[in-house]
């Protein structure tokens, strides 16, 4: 009945509660699945810088097979720290595609952090050499965390890592999440750093080349996390031109991941390898490129598990919401 429909909020606490990282895993690889087989629609992408200083964007689609519905509203807002907030915010919405009618308003960081990281493993495992044993990650912040965390459990090789900080110094907090989980140094040199190892992650601002292109050598992988807007880089010019670049979505990393640097480049999605369409047949010596500028259908897949999780739990917030 009309008058008696309503609306469900989920808050951060119990989005994380519910966020494990195989049912995160499972919903990130249907949105790919789903976005190569044409089912799982991605709408154009907002991505505009605020006077205020912030940037505000809004990634959208549909899955119209399975009646899903919705939008993430998110961006970047720089002067939340001096406010003891966290820079990147996010609001996801899902929708009745038959009435248009909104189901549920979830906390959108936390699904932001954990879908990437998980599109991440999914990356490594399908792109990087099994065997790999060296990582070297650039930030150690939130993203840069959840990076290394599927890393680690999703690559059994993986006993080093050499991290890179903005600033030059070793992060504390990164050090005591992870040095007990493989052998964790900090680098002051990157290239250095990229020189020695089989894996590489980018997980930050994206402010300009993080290193030199030929401090990447033969066998490398690399996934670029942070480029998401019209500017941001993270990756070296030429690097792109000698590996084999895949994408989460062509048009959006040409828009506004690595791709706006070099789009006449040829590339492939990560979402054709997970249902045969492509085929990677790694070479040892080949350079592999994961740019990730983020799905709206892993925020809608990810979203539904967690608002069926919630009904089923008897877990958020039921407003009245007639019409």
């Amino acid at each position: 009945m009309r008058s008696e429909a309503r609306l469900l909020l989920i808050d951060k606490g119990v989005v994380e509660s519910l966020l494990l990282p195989n049912d995160v895993l499972a919903a990130v690889r249907e949105a790919f699945v789903l976005h190569s087989q044409g089912e799982g629609r991605v709408f154009p992408v907002v991505r505009e810088a605020l006077a205020t200083g912030g940037v505000f964007g809004i990634k959208s689609g549909d899955v119209q097979s399975q009646s899903l519905l919705g939008f993430k509203a998110a961006g970047f807002w720089p002067s939340n720290r001096g406010l003891g907030g966290e820079p990147h915010q996010a609001t996801i919405m899902l929708f009745d595609p038959a009435t248009g009618r909104p189901q549920c308003v979830i906390d959108g960081n936390a699904i932001t952090t954990a879908r990437t990281g998980a599109a991440g493993g999914i990356g490594l495992t399908l792109l990087a050499r099994p065997e790999s044993r060296a990582a070297c990650v650039f930030g150690s912040g939130v993203q840069a965390q959840v990076q290394l965390r599927y890393a680690l459990r999703l690559m059994p090789a993986l006993r080093e890592v050499r991290y890179v900080t903005w600033q030059g110094e070793p992060d504390a907090g990164f050090e005591a999440a992870f040095s007990s989980q493989c052998r964790l140094m900090h680098a002051r040199d990157a290239n250095e750093a990229v020189a020695a190892s089989d894996l590489v992650i980018t997980a930050t601002p994206g402010g300009g080349a993080l290193f030199d292109a030929d401090a990447v050598r033969p066998g490398t992988h690399i996934n670029s996390v942070g480029a998401d807007t019209r500017g941001k880089r993270e990756l070296p010019e030429g690097l792109l031109a000698r590996a084999r670049v895949f994408v989460d979505d062509q048009a959006q990393s040409r828009q506004i991941g690595e791709l706006q640097w070099a789009p006449e480049l040829a590339c492939d999605e990560i979402g054709d390898v997970l249902t045969g369409k492509t085929v990677v047949a790694r070479a040892d010596g080949d350079i592999t490129v994961f740019d990730l500028t983020g799905l709206a259908l892993q925020d809608l897949t990810v979203a539904r598990h967690i608002h069926r999780q919630a009904l089923a739990n008897d877990l958020g917030t039921s407003i009245a919401w007639p019409w």
